[in-house]
């Protein structure tokens, strides 16, 4: 497992927050999630590749700094 940490400007809610959790779970079940919409801060534990998951956020409608 891995740690990645994202800045996602355009997450503005807790449902933002949910569909970014569930765009991570739907490549990797077993990855945890932490999205908070107030920091805009998004803590990934994966096994999957940053590039992968990146691709997975970006897919869901959102932007990754």
């Amino acid at each position: 497992m891995m740690t990645l940490e994202f800045n996602v400007p355009n997450m503005a809610c807790s449902a933002c927050a949910t569909t970014i959790t569930n765009a991570v779970i739907a490549i990797d079940p077993t990855a945890t999630v932490a999205a908070d919409p107030k920091t805009k801060q998004v803590t990934i534990n994966t096994q999957q590749p940053e590039a992968t998951v990146k691709a997975a956020i970006v897919a869901a409608g959102y932007v990754v700094d």
